[in-house]
């Protein structure tokens, strides 16, 4: 009985993702040519699809392998392996028998296709697949020049092949030979697939290596510059020797922060791509011949020291940056506290200024009081003096009473409005 059960939406995908990019088995003599090509930014998966299509609508092309990653056809006597990456794509060519030149493979292509892939060429790689039974590894070792180009070679696969390269370009493309002593095809096929892959990660690796050079000039300009702030910051004799130095820091803060955040993913993508090669030279699973380097110590002595620049100017730059956050932090804690106090200070002054006014007030009530009382007792004088005939009240005694009582009542109802006006606030 079949039973139903609710799969995660992409439960198919990654399980696919493992299957993703299988080797092509391989049957010697054979050659393989692969070209690597980094994208452009604007470049879009219609672009690249309606290139790929050129070489699916051709007459007589067979599609072996359709898959979002990766996909294979078979056409006029080639197989064409199409590959693609975050940052670039890759056509890989194989043809039946032992071909010397990559030329052999790429002329069999439509004339112009080639040249309209979008992108540009990173890596060319040619590696030719040759029975040791034909070819013994001393017809290549004897014929190295000691005085030449270093010679790579060693046994893989636990020995059942040979590989040699020199790493120089021949027509354009690194050349790797490859003699199968007792492999399998599937085996001689993942071979040649770590060796074409150790070459574009090679190349996709070093292209931060430029950048760890202009990066590299630029922090040697910026440790400078911290280093002649953090010194002006202990001679610093006043506030606005402090404001200045705190927006220089500002400055240069951003000025590396800016320079991070143009070089993070290139150097990044080359720790990525450096691990890959290491990985893949692993799997090879060398054997050392006397007098030759490996792969793995040619890398080693010319591609490490590459790398670990890289990896050293980008620890070099965030250290450099939490230094000038650190110092910026230091020195704005230096303002803020001078600012502080100045502000402490015009509160003060604002206290002193509003206890003056206060008694300021106070005595201008106090007149104010006076004031009224004195036009409120003429006021009185003249009533008094108006009604004498009937009161028999002499206006100088009216008046003289009535001062005191008017003070009493002029002054409450200023404390009055004081209240109120203070209630209301």
């Amino acid at each position: 009985m079949a039973v139903k059960l609710a799969e995660h939406p992409i439960r198919q995908a990654l399980h696919e993702e493992i299957n993703a990019r299988p080797s092509v088995p391989l049957v010697a003599p054979a050659t393989v040519v692969q070209l690597s090509w980094l994208l452009p930014r604007e470049a879009t998966s219609e672009r690249l699809l309606e290139h790929w299509m050129r070489l699916r609508n051709l007459p007589g092309a067979v599609l072996e392998l359709d898959a979002a990653a990766q996909s294979l056809l078979r056409w006029g006597g080639l197989r064409i392996k199409r590959e693609r990456h975050a940052e670039f794509h890759s056509y890989t060519f194989y043809l039946d028998g032992d071909h010397d030149l990559p030329a052999a493979i790429l002329s069999r292509l439509p004339e112009g296709w080639l040249e309209a892939s979008p992108g540009e060429v990173i890596a060319a790689t040619h590696v030719r697949l040759r029975p040791i039974s034909d070819t013994p590894p001393s017809e290549f070792l004897d014929a190295a020049d000691p005085f030449g180009p270093a010679l790579v070679a060693s046994k893989i696969s636990d020995g059942n092949a040979w590989v040699l390269s020199d790493f120089q370009l021949h027509e354009g493309f690194i050349q790797f030979i490859v003699l199968d002593a007792a492999m399998t095809p599937k085996q001689a096929g993942r071979a040649v697939q770590r060796l074409l892959e150790i070459d574009t990660y090679r190349m996709l690796a070093l292209l931060a290596f430029p950048v760890a050079k202009e990066v590299g000039a630029f922090l040697g300009r910026a440790e400078a510059e911290l280093a002649e702030l953090v010194a002006a910051m202990s001679r610093a004799a006043s506030f606005e020797d402090e404001r200045d130095i705190l927006a220089r820091l500002t400055h240069l803060a951003a000025e590396i922060e800016h320079s991070i955040a143009a070089s993070a993913y290139r150097f990044g993508a080359a720790a990525a791509y450096s691990a890959l090669v290491r990985q893949r030279i692993a799997e090879l699973r060398e054997i050392r011949l006397a007098g030759y380097s490996t792969l793995q110590g040619f890398m080693e002595r010319r591609f490490a020291p590459a790398m670990n620049t890289c990896a050293a100017v980008a620890r070099r730059q965030e250290e450099l940056s939490q230094r000038s956050t650190r110092n910026s932090q230091l020195l704005r804690t230096r303002v803020d506290l001078e600012l502080e106090r100045q502000n402490q200070q015009l509160l003060a002054q604002m206290n002193r200024r509003v206890k003056l006014q206060l008694r300021l007030q106070a005595a201008v009530e106090s007149l104010s009081v006076m004031a009224i009382t004195y036009y409120g007792s003429q006021l009185v004088h003249y009533l008094a003096k108006g009604f004498e005939p009937w009161l028999h009240i002499k206006p100088e005694l009216a008046t003289a009473v009535s001062i005191p009582l008017l003070a009493a009542l002029i002054a409450l109802g200023v404390r009055r409005v004081h209240r109120v006006v203070e209630h209301e606030g």
